[in-house]
């Protein structure tokens, strides 16, 4: 019974840790560090007071968080050096990836120089060195002349948080190196990273051994943790098919191997009866299990996740070790809180939760059996654990749960773990040092990834997932987790049969949000240089722009525009207007069409679209969509006009205002505009024409609007220096309110039926976390706006 209780209270403390934790990393701003000053107190509550105990351990968690917090801000760029050349020293501390054309890697500064005054360097830098690089390896040691700006992504309802990504993995500012003479390697190779120069051995061994093969990805990804090889086609094959953790190295990888080294490692100690009066078999298999998972997790490059895994895996080691025999949940708590204390910003990542909870519901729902069942019904039943248990997880986090991913993982799981990754680290290593020998083993791992792939395909049908967007009430999410928990208890649990019915709001509740009657909902998108705004009535919905392509694999399509509407339950897209030719307008648009059905597509150039039968805009062109009026008036000729002149300009008109769409038109199509449009100009929204270029919004032009707001589509510190300074003027003299996408993140204004504006809604401000840019008003309250002079950059997929 003690046994018993000291467990619970483990347990529960645990939890209190971690919810102390997680209330930390949903702030906006953190709070003062002189909250620090209540650790002692708290330790000694926890300590000498039982009943404070739970309540301890939850500040606890929290003061935690925020001492690690404030550290990693403490480690910024100053903001005055955003945009300015910086001469720094420091380490190639990862793999650099090569991309078209440039380089990436990242660089962990040692010293840092501007205008000849040496600076505190802040934490991990991001970079990118553009046309033609010199081998660059790990561990080398090299100065540079660079620019830098703080971490800064795209800010958009349902997008992936590249600020919160780049904070979780210490990378603190990112940039670009210029052309310098003083670019050079310095002399002397960090031993430290020994590792990380054999991964890039093996990457280029793979890369020779596969040139051209799909399957070249895939082995980078399972043996080297690499996954820039992967293709945009591969990801979505694996998230069909629920198959993305068969290649990113996490505990299911770490765990393959522990598993056949403890084994492995037991058995040839049990060999010799010598070896076993100094050391237990098991013992030696732990020792051995540890070593390998160690060495898989370095040619991971100890990513947070094989980190995470490794944590898991000692505890249970460390049991045998120590000859201790801990309860199943105990030993998950014992490493959560480890997870913790290392890193608390794990609470950040999806993998964290899913890894946590994937051991968790296996354990509970294996727990309570009378019979232990046999091998096949086992891993039958651990499938289905994992894939009830996690759907709730994957919906409440706006992710698609594949129908078919328990089926396929069920064939999937034992195929990688016996036979895949076996294959690939065997060959790997063998052929490291003997290629004659590893090398068929490489192929063969390779001919049974092409298999695999060709499986996969079958599987990957369309509508075989269900996603739930908008937001679902947090009284049916509290049902969910009963009726989950429920359907997940041991056979003979009374009351089983109620999960069912408690899970029936996930297909029965609509959960979508959609303007109401007379409504219109106006969003122009944070896509940085370039444009994507959506316009969206009760039954309709048109994009205008789709932003632009930064890569082969990476464009403002299917990182911005994509999970947008998706978050918004949207199916059908009627209209798509491509103002004009120019990549950063229709650079996202394929990835739109390969997603959505599209009605129309409409361009001021339409035969520069690619893919698409795009039709000519032309000014007097008109329709209605549920009392919303929308009309073209530009250009008058089509085809008369080309490049930034072409763009479509669309006037929508509500009860409640108007709004002008622009695109990139200059002077001569706004002089074109104000002749033929006498009366008609005069709205309530304006898109700032060519991103706040001074070639546009001409003193006539302006005058004519008098907008009340005034909306900017801009890259972060781009090289254009968009919007210009005496551009914002020219509208704020006119009692215009000026908002860039690159300080307010996506923005919201929504037309009511009752015939008011409302909004503007920054999506920077209602979704700020602490480790978020501010908005602009923030900057210039702490007067922190900086200097705009840099190149444009492509942002990292």
């Amino acid at each position: 019974h003690s046994e018993f209780t000291q467990g619970r209270v483990v347990i529960t403390g645990v939890a209190a840790f971690l919810a102390g934790v997680v209330l930390l990393q949903w702030q906006a701003w953190l709070p003062t560090p002189g909250l620090l000053l209540l650790i002692l107190p708290l330790l000694y509550l926890a300590r000498r007071y039982p009943a404070f105990l739970l309540p301890a351990l939850f500040g606890l968690g929290f003061l935690w968080a925020l001492l690690h917090a404030h550290w990693l801000l403490s480690r910024e760029l100053p903001t005055e050096l955003e945009g300015l050349d910086v001469k720094v020293q420091g380490v190639i501390s990862g793999l650099p990836a090569a991309d078209e054309d440039r380089v990436s890697f990242d660089l962990s500064p040692d010293r840092m120089v501007a205008d000849g005054v040496e600076i505190q360097p802040p934490g991990k830098i991001r970079l990118n060195w553009y046309g033609k690089v010199p081998p660059l390896v790990p561990g080398e040691h090299w100065q540079l002349m660079v620019r830098l700006k703080r971490p800064h992504g795209f800010m958009n309802p349902g997008g992936f948080d590249y600020e919160g990504w780049l904070f979780q993995n210490r990378i603190r500012a990112r940039g670009y190196v210029r052309e310098d003479p003083d670019n050079r390697r310095l002399a002397g190779s960090s031993p430290v990273y020994a590792l990380q120069r054999l991964r890039q051995e093996i990457r280029e061994l793979i890369d020779r051994q596969f040139a051209g093969r799909q399957a070249a990805g895939q082995l980078k990804a399972l043996v080297i943790g690499d996954r820039d090889g992967l293709s945009r086609s591969d990801w979505e094959l694996f998230r069909a098919t629920g198959t993305n953790h068969l290649v990113a190295i996490s505990g299911l990888h770490i765990g393959i191997v522990a598993g056949l080294a403890f084994f492995l490692g037991r058995r040839i100690w049990s060999c010799s009866s010598r070896l076993l009066l100094l050391y237990p078999a098991p013992v030696a298999g732990a020792v051995f299990a540890l070593a390998m998972a160690t060495l898989y997790a370095g040619l991971a490059g100890f990513s947070i996740p094989t980190q995470r895994a490794l944590i898991m895996l000692s505890v249970v080691m460390g049991a045998i070790l120590m000859k201790r025999n801990l309860a199943p949940f105990r030993s998950m708590s014992s490493a959560l809180l480890l997870v913790l204390l290392i890193d608390p910003l794990a609470v950040l990542s999806p993998g964290f939760w899913l890894s946590f909870l994937a051991v968790g519901v296996i354990l509970f729902g294996m727990s309570g059996q009378l019979h232990r069942p046999g091998l096949i019904r086992s891993w039958i039943g651990v499938q289905w654990f994992i894939a009830l248990g996690l759907a709730p997880v994957l919906l409440a986090a706006h992710l698609e749960v594949p129908l078919v991913a328990p089926l396929v993982n069920l064939l999937a799981v034992p195929f990688y773990s016996l036979l895949v990754i076996p294959l690939a680290l065997c060959g790997t290593l063998l052929s490291l040092t003997w290629e004659a020998v590893g090398s068929p083993l490489l192929q063969l791992a390779a001919w049974f990834l092409d298999i695999s792939r060709e499986v996969l395909i079958l599987f990957a049908e369309p509508g075989l997932s269900f996603s739930l967007p908008g937001e679902f009430p947090a009284y049916l999410w509290a049902g969910v987790c009963v009726g989950t928990l429920l359907l997940l208890s041991p056979a003979g649990v009374p009351g089983r049969w109620l999960g069912i019915i408690l899970l029936l709001p996930l297909g029965l509740v609509n959960t979508t949000k959609t303007p109401q009657a007379g409504e219109l909902w106006f969003d122009l998108l944070d896509v940085g240089q370039g444009l994507s705004a959506v316009i969206q009535t009760r039954h309709h919905l048109l994009v205008y722009d789709a932003g632009p392509r930064f890569s082969t694999d990476f464009d403002a399509g299917s990182a911005v525009l994509v999970p947008f509407l998706q978050q918004r339950g949207i199916k059908t897209i009627h209209k798509v207007v491509l103002s004009n030719g120019d990549d950063d307008h229709q650079g996202g648009f394929l990835s739109l069409k390969d997603q959505f059905p599209i009605g129309e597509v409409l361009s001021g150039e339409p035969q520069r679209i690619k893919g698409g039968d795009a039709q000519y805009c032309r000014a007097g062109d008109q329709w209605s969509w549920e009392g919303v009026h929308f009309e073209f008036l530009h250009p008058r000729d089509p085809g008369a006009w080309s490049g930034n002149d072409a763009s479509c300009v669309l006037r929508v008109t509500h009860a409640a205002g108007s709004l002008l769409l622009s695109g990139d038109i200059e002077s001569a199509a706004e002089s074109a505009l104000l002749r033929e449009n006498r009366a008609g100009l005069r709205s309530d929204l304006v898109l700032v024409p060519h991103h706040g270029s001074r070639t546009s919004s001409t003193q006539a032009f302006v005058e004519r609007i008098r907008p009340r707001y005034a909306l900017v589509s801009s890259g972060y510190i781009n090289r254009y220096r968009f919007p210009r300074e005496e551009v914002v003027a020219r509208w704020e003299k006119q009692g215009a309110k000026v908002f860039n996408t690159a300080d307010s993140g996506a923005i919201h204004f929504r037309m009511g039926a009752d015939g008011r504006l409302h909004g503007p809604e920054s999506y920077r401000e209602t979704a700020k976390r602490y480790w978020h840019q501010g908005t602009l008003k923030e900057k210039q309250d702490r007067g922190t706006t900086g200097p705009r002079n840099n190149k444009v950059e492509t942002p990292d997929p």
